[in-house]
């Protein structure tokens, strides 16, 4: 793979942590009990706990995805 596409491919692994970040407080927002409506707070709880697991096991696998490919950009080598 080329340097440049490795460097903007890392960089695309980086920047989806950010999205599921998003995606997450997005789902958070939904979820959450209200006055009028919405989930019970246990089910609400469940919901955060189960999505948040989730979400931190995409980020470290992308985080994880992204060094690698820096460091191939970089071009140091790579541990068989």
């Amino acid at each position: 793979m080329p340097p440049k596409i490795a460097r903007l491919a890392a960089l695309g692994a980086f920047g989806a942590c950010a999205a599921f970040i998003a995606l997450f407080a997005f789902v958070a927002y939904i979820a959450r009990p209200t006055p009028t409506g919405g989930m019970m707070l246990a089910l609400s709880a469940v919901t955060w706990i189960s999505v948040g697991l989730v979400v931190v096991a995409l980020i470290v696998v992308h985080i994880a995805i992204g060094k690698q490919l820096l460091q191939l950009a970089d071009g140091q080598p790579r541990p068989v």
